[in-house]
C-alpha cells in the first residue's frame, strides 16, 4: 500500500505545480504582449475622432505606462499595467477624476484578446458614479490592436472602440 501511495503524491504533487506555473505563465505571457505595444501609435475612436496612444515599459520591465491623448482640448490619460503574482493589472488615471483598478481574466492559449474587468477604484464617492469599468484590447497583428472602454454610469454602460495603427 505505501508503495502505490507515493508514486500517487508526486503525480499529484507535479499536477499541481504545473497548474500554478500555467496560471503564472499565462498572466506572465498576457503581460509580455502588452509590452509589444511600446511605442506610438495612431487611432480613431468610433465616431472618427483621432487619438494616439503611447507606451513605455517602465521600472526594470515591470511596468508598461500607456498614455492616451484624445483629440486637442481634453485632458490626456494614463493606464498602468503590470502583474500582481498571477494576474495581470490596470490602474486607470481618468479624467473623471477616479482611479478604476481592474484584473485581466485568464487567458488560454495564444494571447489575441485581454479582456479586463473592474475591481474597485480610487476617488469614487459612490459605486454609481460615472467610471471605467470594463477594457477589452484585441491584438489585431504587429501593427493593429483595438480598445474597447466601457464607462459605467448610474447603471448603464458606454461601450466606445478606438482602432490603432503602429506610428512608422
Amino acid at each position: 500500500m505505501k508503495r502505490s501511495i507515493i508514486p500517487l503524491l508526486i503525480l499529484v504533487t507535479l499536477f499541481l505545480t504545473g497548474q500554478a506555473l500555467t496560471g503564472q505563465t499565462k498572466a506572465g505571457d498576457a503581460f509580455e504582449k502588452m509590452k509589444m505595444l511600446k511605442g506610438e501609435w495612431l487611432g480613431a475612436s468610433s465616431d472618427g475622432s483621432p487619438i494616439t496612444v503611447s507606451y513605455k515599459v517602465m521600472s526594470a520591465g515591470s511596468a508598461l505606462v500607456e498614455t492616451l491623448e484624445p483629440p486637442m482640448g481634453e485632458s490626456s490619460m494614463v493606464t498602468v499595467y503590470h502583474l500582481d503574482g498571477d494576474n495581470l493589472m490596470m490602474t486607470h488615471y481618468c479624467s473623471a477624476q477616479n482611479q478604476p483598478r481592474m484584473r485581466a481574466k485568464p487567458v488560454s492559449g495564444d494571447v489575441e484578446k485581454i479582456d479586463f474587468s473592474f475591481i474597485d477604484a480610487t476617488n469614487l464617492a459612490k459605486p454609481t458614479d460615472g467610471h471605467m469599468h470594463k477594457l477589452v484590447v484585441t491584438f489585431v497583428d504587429n501593427a493593429h490592436f483595438t480598445q474597447q472602454w466601457t464607462f459605467a454610469q448610474e447603471g448603464k454602460e458606454k461601450p466606445e472602440t478606438f482602432s490603432f495603427e503602429r506610428k512608422k
